[in-house]
């Protein structure tokens, strides 16, 4: 593994000369030095505490206020926070899914000159959550399953990058709602390693270890009796939810899709139009080619191998079109609502110019027609996914077309209103 620069320092006094400390930063914010460094993370008074909901940790952890953000402060030794914080600056610049590195704290004392542990701080990830808050507000086997699929896109996307994690679970993950599916995000890289090219052994570690982490995560999750009253409110037993199908399901999810995007595929030079092909089928599950190498032999057979895939096809193609950032089956669902769009009201006109108009006339009526209290709720992109939803399901029950203002106003009075703020949930 390559060496990572050491962030550099804060470089600022402390508000008290008695408690000093050591901050390095890549983003220096000197609301950092009012955090209560002299005081053990596990008892921080509760004025600098954000109560959001955890996962299960090894270490202790807190979410704390730091300005106008929020950030997770996780206490462990000088070398694996800055090890750590050196693998997600890089895993940041490459683009893959993970919490944002923000500081490393040492030299932390206690008014009486007691040392205390070093802590990485990383930025709170909006509008995620742990798999545990996510089943307990829908406790179903096809929760279950949606998270784990998310998980293995993840370990994909992770290995893909040279990336071997060496303790994947659910609880070193959270999670964004993603227009009716997840997206996961790597919140623990303390056991990771970065690498030009993953051996098939170190992803078959990892993949075997998450299958044996995710069955026991999910065992100890039916095993609460909280847990348990909530299956029985929908009419469920644990018995329903079966862990180690669950984690089979990850590993074959894994598999499956690594074989799609890695896999080398052989025909006739009559039969060129396969390369197109397994171009489209890439890019339906996701995923850009941004290499390959195409080969012919002396028997005529031609020998296609993708080199280099990059996630986010349809994010990137929304991205461009409207400025919208989204993950990427919010992109997919907005893309086909933009196309039959244009069909509907303006057919023959460019793509571009159709979702100009698109945004004019659907996305920000949408947004408008979202009281500014409720839009904390969700993130914006998946308020209009639920509500494009919901205008086909009111539209299915009329057997008409039911206009989108009509649609929103429904959808905020019978669904938006009851649900949590998972930006900020308390």
């Amino acid at each position: 593994m390559n060496a990572s620069p050491a962030p550099a320092p804060l470089g600022l006094p402390t508000p008290t000369g008695s408690r000093r400390v050591s901050i390095n930063t890549a983003f220096p914010d000197p609301a950092l030095l009012d955090l209560p460094w002299h005081i053990p993370l596990e008892e921080w008074p509760p004025e600098v505490l954000a109560a959001y909901p955890r996962g299960i940790s090894r270490h202790v952890v807190r979410f704390a206020h730091v300005g106008t953000k929020v950030v997770a402060v996780k206490e462990t030794t000088p070398h694996y926070a800055q090890r750590e914080y050196g693998l997600l600056r890089r895993l940041l610049r490459m683009g893959t899914p993970s919490v944002t590195p923000d500081s490393v704290v040492t030299n932390r004392f206690t008014e009486e000159g007691e040392p205390l542990p070093a802590a990485l701080v990383t930025d709170h990830l909006s509008f995620s959550l742990p798999y545990r808050a996510i089943f307990e507000q829908v406790p179903s086997p096809q929760t279950v399953e949606l998270l784990v699929d998310a998980l293995a896109s993840l370990i994909v996307q992770l290995h893909l990058s040279g990336f071997y994690w060496g303790d994947v679970s659910l609880s070193n993950t959270l999670f964004r709602r993603d227009a009716g599916h997840f997206a996961a995000y790597l919140v623990d890289a303390e056991t990771g390693e970065i690498y030009d090219q993953l051996s098939r052994g170190q992803r078959e570690y990892d993949i075997e270890l998450a299958r044996t982490n995710v069955a026991g995560e999910i065992m100890d999750l039916l095993a609460g009796e909280h847990m348990q009253e909530r299956l029985e409110e929908v009419g469920l037993t644990p018995e329903d939810v079966d862990p180690f199908e669950i984690s089979d399901r990850l590993v074959s999810t894994y598999n499956n899709l690594w074989e799609e995007l890695t896999a080398e595929e052989s025909f006739a030079l009559d039969e060129r139009w396969r390369v197109q092909a397994r171009v489209e089928r890439l890019n339906e599950l996701g995923f850009d080619v941004e290499e390959a190498s195409l080969e012919s032999d002396d028997t005529g057979q031609v020998h296609l191998r993708p080199r280099v895939v990059e996630p986010g096809h349809h994010s990137r193609r929304l991205l461009h079109l409207t400025g919208l950032d989204t993950h990427e089956n919010q992109a997919r669902r907005i893309l086909t609502d933009i196309g039959q769009f244009g069909q509907a009201l303006y057919p023959g006109l460019p793509e571009d110019l159709t979702a100009q108009l698109w945004m004019r006339e659907i996305f920000v009526p949408i947004m408008e027609a979202v009281p500014a209290e409720m839009r904390r709720k969700l993130e914006s992109a998946e308020i209009v996914h639920e509500v494009l939803e919901h205008r086909w399901f009111m539209s299915e029950k009329a057997g008409k077309d039911i206009p989108t203002e009509k649609a929103v106003k429904d959808y905020v009075k019978s669904q938006l209103s009851s649900r949590p703020d998972e930006k900020d949930i308390f």
